[in-house]
């Protein structure tokens, strides 16, 4: 079916809209602001302050993808000044899953991955 992840004959098909999702929701960035946001919501500073390797262009461009995608929502607080806050939406709570599903292959693929990239950079 197009459009879809398929598997015919055992071949995995990844389309456009799969590589370009992936790319938008599971960058450097975006994992570590879902995982804050999975804990609670925050607001833009104090994102910042739980992450703070990334610079405000970047965290204002990601929490924009998520919004996009579905994954994050933007709430207007009611307060004097006004106040934003970012919560993790019922459609990117389901995200959670998969995501610890595959840090589990790669916790315990780990050291297969380092072994094939020492034997790479010494070839």
């Amino acid at each position: 079916m197009p459009g879809t992840a398929d598997s015919h004959d055992g071949e995995l098909r990844i389309d456009h809209p799969h590589r370009e999702f992936l790319d938008q929701v599971l960058d450097k960035w975006s994992l570590s602001v879902l995982n804050e946001l999975c804990e609670r919501p925050c607001r833009f500073n104090d994102l910042r302050r739980a992450i703070p390797a990334v610079t405000q262009k970047s965290l204002t461009a990601t929490l924009r993808r998520l919004e996009r995608n579905g994954i994050v929502e933007r709430v207007l607080l009611s307060s004097r000044p006004v106040a934003v806050e970012y919560r993790i939406t019922p459609l990117g709570k389901t995200m959670r899953q998969p995501v610890e599903v595959l840090l589990e292959w790669i916790t315990a693929h780990m050291p297969e991955v380092e072994r094939a990239r020492r034997a790479f950079d010494l070839a």
